[in-house]
């Protein structure tokens, strides 16, 4: 399915992502804005994607960059695990293994539909490196496959000045969890 925004949408977003590149120029010190926002017009897709990561308050921001190969990577940067994508199980299989008081669905099929991915551990540590991030919510993150077939799934916070990895059975949902992607451009 092929999604897009209206122009006017497409430079309310652009305006915001620029204000938000040139407030933390410490995330992305060897690129310009004029070189993400190229190729962010070059692809209305990523764009829609970014607008779903900002209208479920992710906050997103480069944070990633390869400067060899020049792609970039957008985060979300929210201070606290994004509000808007909260109180979910990790998974569709979760959701549907879970037999009462279901969440309205999972991290990973969510993500699917804003054409993102969960963050890796790596991903996540390295984000920290920006900032102090979920240092009163957790997130969801990507999960090996051994720890995904017997029933768990892996997440992050950071507490006491430290990023930390924990586990939880996938069909599990807290107020306090959420989850943060990525989006390469």
């Amino acid at each position: 399915m092929k999604h897009s925004l209206a122009q006017e949408e497409q430079l309310l977003l652009l305006e915001t992502l620029e204000k938000r590149f040139n407030k933390f120029t410490n995330r992305h010190p060897q690129i310009s804005w004029n070189e993400v926002a190229d190729k962010l017009r070059d692809n209305p897709q990523k764009l829609w994607s970014l607008h779903q990561m900002e209208k479920s308050a992710g906050e997103p921001d480069i944070v990633i960059i390869d400067p060899e190969t020049k792609v970039y990577a957008y985060v979300d940067c929210a201070e606290e695990s994004p509000k808007g994508r909260r109180s979910l199980c990790f998974d569709q299989k979760a959701l549907n293994d879970r037999k009462e008081n279901k969440p309205v669905g999972s991290a990973l099929e969510e993500a699917k539909k804003m054409g993102t991915e969960l963050l890796s551990e790596e991903q996540y540590r390295q984000l920290q490196m920006f900032g102090e991030f979920d240092l009163k919510t957790s997130s969801w993150i990507q999960t090996p496959e051994a720890i995904r077939k017997l029933g768990g799934a892996l997440f992050c916070d950071r507490r006491y000045n430290r990023v930390f990895t924990y586990h939880n059975g996938a069909i599990s949902y807290y107020a306090a969890r959420g989850f943060r992607t990525i989006l390469f451009l």
